[in-house]
């Protein structure tokens, strides 16, 4: 199912569990005495013994069936999107979200920019040429769901003299939770390293 998507149906919404380990592309979730292997994009973004709540996508394959988890419905419908392109499944797209920033992926798309798309595993010319033809102006205007390519942060750090890819860099690793002047000042403490 994850080689060519044209329907996609989500068995599960999602799952509350505490983290009882974390690999280099997975995490183990474990939920009423059960321990599932959900293969994520930042694994290392979880804590041991914490709970989360993971948003999933199902993999039904022939000979597999997997769990992919993200840490919100945005990261889980970008990566959707991105599984829908001819050519790129569930491996391909996994290390796109693991190394972008939603906003950045979004905007690279939507700008055609094929060198930003390259930089990631397994991303030839071909790939990236087939993912701008495949989702260029089909996420939204610039959305993916309610996430903004152009945020407050994004917009803040450009104003302050900052490149894009370097923003991209950083935006992703904030908590985007806080108040926008933490925010800024986080991203500008990384943005200083």
């Amino acid at each position: 199912m994850c080689d060519n998507i044209s329907m996609v149906i989500i068995m599960y919404e999602y799952i509350i569990g505490k983290i009882k380990d974390i690999e280099s592309n997975y995490i183990v979730v474990e939920n009423n005495n059960i321990g599932y292997l959900i293969y994520t994009a930042s694994p290392y973004s979880f804590e041991i013994d914490k709970e989360y709540t993971i948003y999933l996508f199902q993999s039904v394959k022939e000979d597999e069936l997997s769990l992919y988890g993200f840490k919100n419905k945005e990261e889980r419908n970008l990566f959707l999107r991105l599984i829908s392109v001819k050519g790129l499944g569930c491996k391909m797209a996994l290390p796109i979200l693991a190394t972008g920033s939603i906003n950045g992926i979004v905007d690279a798309i939507e700008r055609e920019n094929i060198l930003y798309l390259k930089k990631f595993p397994k991303i030839g010319d071909k790939v990236a040429r087939q993912i701008i033809l495949d989702l260029k102006g089909k996420l939204v205007s610039g959305k993916v769901e309610n996430v903004v390519v152009n945020d407050e942060l994004n917009e803040a750090l450009k104003a302050l003299g900052y490149k894009q890819v370097d923003i991209n860099k950083v935006t992703s690793k904030i908590d985007k939770t806080q108040s926008i002047e933490n925010q800024i000042k986080e991203s500008l403490k990384l943005l200083l390293k």
